[in-house]
């Protein structure tokens, strides 16, 4: 059984803080209660030891026709970097590892919570040890881990936070399994949450290529991909969409990051959701992922919030 948690060891490094039936205190100095309130810690993983290798239908495609420049990707993520540190956003990064050549998507191997830390269960034999470097920097910044996945494979990026206490979790079959998103599910549930698991083609690999929250109320999502049910859903709760077109969409044109207090990172190529963005008088750094992307992921599959301020 955990130790009881009090005011003077809520935060203290545990492997494992959630309480089994529910009722986790939420942590004092990390975490987030939403994707859009104002991200002032971001964890990112470096690409040192960047390899384009074969972990998605994207990123095999590109594999055929015309594999990642390196070199050019590494200076894109500099430019991404370049951008958090224009917005005043404190970056951590992993500890690059020779052995893996993927952990730049940093979203992947862990998720944040108000509660801590989740360390997920990768689906590619040569990234689980992603899981492994992951429990070792939260143990160095000093965030406790909320629990571990370890009824099938999840990925963090099909942990998407809509509002306060409302999550989607997406489950493609082949990346995140029914089973470790039933599991992700029943400890939510237990905290009160609303959940709602949505199930989708693997050719999108995470729901969060598809929806992606930027503001209170305001989500970007593909209308011709995202499962009617999850958009009616997203509806019912007064959130206006911003429909990001599929052309843009399998280029990882709808996955970004929002920083809160309408400023976005976004990938240059996404016009139409910039252009309305920009309407909105939202504030967008367009950075150029072309080439990065093609290694089969985007913005915000390489940055995992580690602190929001609420909103």
């Amino acid at each position: 059984m955990n130790a009881p948690l009090t005011s003077t060891n809520i935060d203290a490094f545990s492997l494992q803080r959630r309480l089994q039936n529910g009722g986790t205190p939420a942590l004092n100095d990390w975490g987030f209660r939403s994707e859009y309130g104002i991200l002032t810690d971001v964890l990112l993983g470096r690409p040192d030891y960047l390899k384009h290798l074969s972990t998605s239908s994207l990123s095999r495609k590109y594999l055929r026709d015309a594999p990642c420049d390196v070199p050019v990707a590494k200076k894109q993520h500099a430019e991404m970097v370049a951008a958090y540190e224009h917005f005043g956003v404190k970056i951590h990064f992993h500890t690059p590892d020779p052995t893996l050549p993927m952990q730049v998507y940093a979203r992947d191997s862990s998720f944040m919570t108000p509660y801590g830390a989740v360390i997920t269960a990768m689906a590619n034999w040569w990234r689980r040890g992603e899981n492994y470097a992951a429990i070792r920097t939260y143990q160095s910044l000093g965030i406790p881990i909320y629990d571990m996945v370890t009824a099938g494979t999840f990925e963090g990026g099909d942990f998407n936070v809509i509002e306060p206490g409302c999550v989607l979790i997406g489950c493609g079959g082949e990346r995140t399994q029914e089973e470790g998103a039933l599991q992700v599910k029943s400890w939510f549930d237990s905290e009160g949450w609303e959940t709602k698991v949505t199930y989708f083609d693997p050719f999108f690999v995470h729901i969060d290529l598809m929806v992606v929250m930027i503001a209170e109320k305001l989500a970007a999502a593909c209308l011709e991909t995202t499962p009617p049910d999850v958009v009616q859903w997203l509806r019912d709760r007064k959130i206006e969409i911003i429909d990001v077109p599929y052309r843009d969409t399998v280029t990882l044109g709808c996955n970004f990051m929002s920083l809160g207090k309408d400023r976005v990172i976004a990938p240059k190529s996404s016009q139409t959701l910039i252009e309305a963005l920009k309407a909105r008088g939202f504030e967008v750094a367009a950075i150029d992922m072309s080439e990065i992307s093609k290694t089969g992921g985007g913005i915000h599959c390489m940055a995992q919030a580690l602190r929001r301020e609420n909103t």
